[in-house]
């Protein structure tokens, strides 16, 4: 069974970092572009970033340049978020997903559930 799983969300006070950690199961993540994507109440689901197959090639929303690091260990089928300088409007549910095509903008085929990212002082 193909499966992403999120963990590594939480609670945060403005100014903190939390690593995000997507892990996969049942499918080769080195084969993949990921990307990492997030929503937050009342908002439409927006990309955060993504990397490329070899992790040679990522990109960032502009809301997220310079705070944000993605990052991948195929070895460990695993790939990163790190997020630092946290602010309340990062407060989202954030999901990656795995696709055959690089980009924010790509279509992605296979999703995880869900971790929830709160920043609140």
């Amino acid at each position: 069974q193909l499966q992403l799983v999120e963990s590594g969300g939480g609670l945060v006070q403005p100014g903190g970092s939390l690593r995000l950690s997507c892990a996969a199961s049942g499918f080769t993540l080195g084969y993949y572009a990921i990307g990492w994507f997030r929503q937050a109440p009342g908002k439409e689901r927006e990309g955060v970033s993504c990397i490329s197959r070899s992790g040679g090639s990522t990109n960032y929303a502009d809301s997220v340049k310079g705070r944000f690091t993605i990052s991948r260990d195929n070895a460990k089928n695993t790939v990163y978020l790190q997020m630092n300088s946290l602010k309340p409007e990062d407060t989202a549910i954030y999901y990656c997903a795995a696709g055959s095509i690089y980009g924010l903008g790509s279509q992605y085929d296979y999703w995880g559930q869900g971790t929830q990212v709160t920043v609140s002082s």
